[in-house]
């Protein structure tokens, strides 16, 4: 005797989400079976709305965060400060430091981070893009805000020899505890930038 098992659009469905990051097996058939049963499910919407995102939305040329044919949010913000760029690795990377006001410069997305053994090379990011922006705006900042792996580290200390010779000035955020965060939790490494970056 056959096992029962879903019915092919509902296998494929799974399939598709099962794509997703962060989504597992289990995780994916849960979504199918919601979308099928569930009395608020909308799947034409979501449809309508992943296609209205695939068709509409691509990359800034200039600083590559997310954009529209109406312009990019950022870029088209004049009363930004225009001596200020922070370097992300992501276009994701610029939310959370618009989420904390605390920038109010522009942004530049590398596409990435330098990985030897993923064979991600300078050739690979938009590292010329920057050198151009910088050398279009003369006597800016540099802020680089790249993660403390060991990729984020060497993409931070080849664009920090990359832009020596440019009329700029290149900093690097502090890392360190986060807030609410005890001592006993840290590690050597985490203390010794917290040291390193304290004010």
């Amino acid at each position: 005797m056959a096992r029962a098992d879903y019915p092919e659009p509902v296998r494929e469905l799974i399939a598709e989400l099962k794509k997703l990051p962060g989504v597992g097996p289990r995780s994916a058939e849960r979504m199918a079976v919601w979308m099928i049963q569930h009395k608020k499910r909308n799947p034409l919407e979501l449809a309508q709305a992943l296609a209205n995102a695939e068709r509409n939305v691509t990359l800034c040329p200039a600083c590559g965060f997310f954009s529209t044919q109406d312009g990019c949010s950022v870029c088209d913000d004049h009363t930004r400060d225009e001596k200020l760029v922070c370097v992300v690795e992501q276009p994701t990377d610029v939310l959370p430091m618009e989420r904390s006001g605390a920038f109010r410069g522009y942004y530049h997305c590398l596409g990435g981070k330098l990985s030897p053994l993923d064979n991600v090379t300078p050739t690979d990011l938009k590292i010329g893009q920057l050198v151009n922006r910088v050398e279009a705006l003369d006597g800016v900042e540099v802020i680089l805000a790249l993660s403390s792996d060991v990729e984020g580290e060497a993409t931070a200390n080849y664009l920090s020899e990359v832009l020596a010779e440019k009329n700029c000035r290149v900093t690097r955020i502090a890392q360190g505890l986060p807030a609410g965060g005890g001592l006993e939790h840290a590690d050597e490494l985490t203390l010794m930038r917290a040291l390193q970056g304290r004010r």
